[in-house]
């Protein structure tokens, strides 16, 4: 599906709807010389779902850990943006695929992807974002255009987070089309239900469900040319008041480490970027940053022995989904290093082969949640696995 330009697909939704997996799931239906480029936001420090990413087919990743996309990002979109359009000398370094090659190089000026797509943290409302990009759309001549905002709602869960999240509502107000994630895990009622809620916070939207693991057709999410966000429309109140106050200070963050030192723990991204006069806009935790891996880098532990599978399955069914919204990052298992993906109550494992030999402890957990609430759950759930809270 070639494009003269090169459009620009933004993935947002709340924490744990699986961005991630449907992105990585759009890419085997794309012909074999489509060239995709992903750029993300993970939210904390522990660089999971890029590590996922970058053993697919993408022809890059781009990653910034632990800052705002809406706001920490912004300020350096149009470089980075540039950059992977291939018109400036890149500051960026991506890991090419097959992983397992363990190349990193600079996008260079001749590398010009057929589609870049952004994953926006679980907790940005990407409307600064857009305007960004509309503003590089207007430099460009039209060579990078915004395609469309893409929103992934977790049907099983949407409704207990939306109560907390203000962004959240704000992600399925404003978008192009909302993809309705686990839906298979609800009732025909339970979904019904949803379906009339989502349709009276955007009754406009077209909503699809997403089928499983095979995500959905391209055709979907791709070409959809977004009318949203224009330029003439920033300074107009309804937008305005939606930029102000889109951000609560709604989730937190602990970094769970055994066997690694907290300088293995990469710091926050400073607020550069970010043009407001206080960040109080931002809906996550900038409390413990810059994080303590700045201050000194302090062994947790030396221990880098295995964790048992079944004290861990434990750890995590004892968490309350109402406060622990989502679990990433490394353990160490009898049967090999695996990346943990836990979210609202259900969690994956997936073996890694850490190729160059960047984990050789046994714990690299980031544990979000509600503000408040999530250390005390965070340290119940250190000790049960034997590793220790650092941030």
């Amino acid at each position: 599906m070639p494009s003269k330009n090169i459009p620009i697909t933004v993935f947002t939704g709340f924490l744990g709807a699986g961005k991630t997996s449907i992105i990585l799931s759009l890419l085997p239906r794309l012909p074999k010389d489509y060239k995709v480029v992903l750029l993300k936001n993970e939210f904390g420090d522990v660089e999971v779902d890029s590590q996922l990413a970058k053993q697919s087919s993408l022809a890059a990743v781009s990653e910034i850990l632990n800052g705002c996309m809406c706001c920490v990002l912004v300020g350096q979109m149009k470089n980075a943006l540039l950059e992977i359009r291939g018109t400036t000398q890149s500051r960026f370094t991506v890991t090419a695929k097959p992983l397992a090659s363990a190349l990193t190089h600079p996008l260079t000026e001749k590398y010009r992807p057929d589609r870049i797509i952004i994953e926006c943290s679980g907790s940005a409302f990407p409307a600064t974002l857009a305007f960004q990009i509309r503003e590089l759309e207007r430099e460009t001549a039209n060579d990078l255009k915004l395609d469309a905002i893409v929103t992934v709602i977790d049907a099983e869960n949407f409704s207990g987070y939306e109560d907390t999240s203000p962004t959240a509502k704000m992600q399925a107000s404003y978008t192009d089309v909302i993809l309705i994630n686990k839906w298979e895990h609800i009732s025909e009622r339970q979904l019904d239900i949803l379906i009339d809620h989502l349709n009276t916070l955007n009754d406009t939207t077209p909503k699809v469900k997403c089928q499983g693991r095979a995500g959905v057709d391209p055709a979907l999410v791709f070409g959809l040319d977004s009318t949203l966000f224009q330029l003439e429309d920033r300074d107009a109140s309804a937008v305005s008041a939606v930029v102000d106050v889109r951000h609560h200070d709604e989730v937190e963050t602990v970094t769970l480490l055994k066997g690694y030192s907290t300088g293995d723990v990469k710091a926050a991204v400073p607020h550069e970027g970010c043009d407001l006069a206080d960040h109080a806009h931002c809906s996550h935790s900038h409390a413990d940053t810059p994080t303590q891996a700045q201050d000194a880098s302090i062994s947790t532990s030396t221990d880098a022995a295995p964790i048992a599978e079944e004290d861990l399955i434990n750890a995590l069914s004892s968490l309350s989904k109402e406060t622990v919204w989502r679990v990433k990052g490394f353990v160490r298992l009898a049967r090999g290093l695996h990346i943990l993906n836990w979210a609202f109550g259900r969690y994956e494992l997936t073996a890694f082969d850490d190729p160059m030999g960047e984990h050789r402890g046994s714990v690299k957990l980031t544990v979000m949640g509600e503000r408040g609430e999530v250390k005390r759950a965070a340290r119940r759930l250190a000790e049960r696995i034997g590793a220790q809270v650092v941030a």
